[in-house]
């Protein structure tokens, strides 16, 4: 059973757009998961090889920390390696993503320092999103082959979809957006598990997503592997789609490392929280992450 709020979301032609541009970032990142975990591996067996130090344990087993001012001799060897390896030298390092202790024996905890800051909790490529696999790319001159004005390109259209107070967009966004991520998919021609990622976001972004009175006989049903499938499953699949990304902007907004509300996007999270109870489907399923929108904006 279609809820009434879903059938009136769905056939908002700028809120479809938002919900497809932001399908199309799901697609991406499950592409990007083995290609980034692969050269992460190989880049931290090189680090070893020619880096004999790095291979020593952490002196402490307790070096961490914001800025890791202070790391022994083991850690501080690490810190360095990965500082030179940056593409983006004047880039922010979030090293409290880490655990340094960890960085010579899993290569994943020597990818987070080239991330956004909220990857601590992250264990594998698979466990994030577009933006931290896309800055991965952007900052770490192990991704040499892939050009950076692409991938800043589709981070600057990924941030712009997710910032958007209306969740609307409009379709001149869309076109401009699907021509960048077609530059940016090119260069991965090589890889295999990205192949299909190109048309899949093709098929999504054409795709007519509107449902009619009844709530099913005129959707364009496409799953994720582009195939045409039954409309009541369709219809369940793309509503698991619009909590991914409204889970993924919720974080966002919600997520500061110190617990400091004035470093929080206050009216984003205004506007979020009033879309989600005004679309009831949305507001259950978001209840706890409404309580934690009421709390911040109470002690204001």
């Amino acid at each position: 059973m279609v809820s009434e709020e879903l059938l009136l979301r769905l056939n908002d032609s700028e809120y479809k757009n938002w919900l497809k541009a932001g399908r199309c970032l799901l697609i991406l990142k499950s592409g990007l998961h083995p290609f980034t975990s692969q050269h992460m591996r190989c880049f931290h067996k090189d680090l070893l090889t020619h880096s004999p130090l790095l291979g020593r344990p952490c002196e402490t087993n307790a070096c961490r920390g914001n800025k890791l001012s202070w790391a022994c001799r083991a850690c501080s060897e690490w810190k360095t390696a990965i500082l030179a390896h940056q593409r983006q030298p004047n880039r922010t390092v979030h090293w409290e993503n880490c655990s340094p202790p960890s960085w010579r024996t899993d290569f994943w905890e020597v990818a987070k320092a080239y991330m956004p800051g909220g990857q601590g909790k992250v264990k594998g490529a698979d466990q994030c999103d577009a933006s931290a696999l896309l800055n991965l790319i952007n900052s770490c001159d192990c991704f040499q082959t892939v050009d950076p004005k692409f991938v800043r390109e589709v981070i600057q259209y990924r941030n712009e979809l997710m910032h958007s107070c209306e969740l609307r967009i409009k379709d001149e966004w869309i076109r401009r957006y699907q021509k960048t991520l077609k530059h940016f998919v090119r260069q991965f021609s090589h890889v295999p598990q990205m192949a299909k990622v190109g048309q899949e976001i093709d098929e999504m972004l054409t795709v007519d997503l509107s449902l009619s009175v009844s709530g099913l006989d005129q959707l364009d049903s496409v799953d994720s592997d582009g195939l045409v499938c039954d409309s009541e499953a369709t219809v369940d699949l793309i509503s698991q789609w619009e909590a991914e990304l409204l889970q993924e902007k919720l974080q966002e907004l919600l997520h500061t490392d110190n617990e400091d509300a004035d470093t929080r996007d206050t009216e984003q999270l205004k506007m979020l929280g009033g879309f989600l109870q005004a679309n009831r489907d949305l507001g259950e399923r978001f209840s706890a992450e409404l309580q934690a929108i009421d709390s911040l904006q109470a002690r204001k």
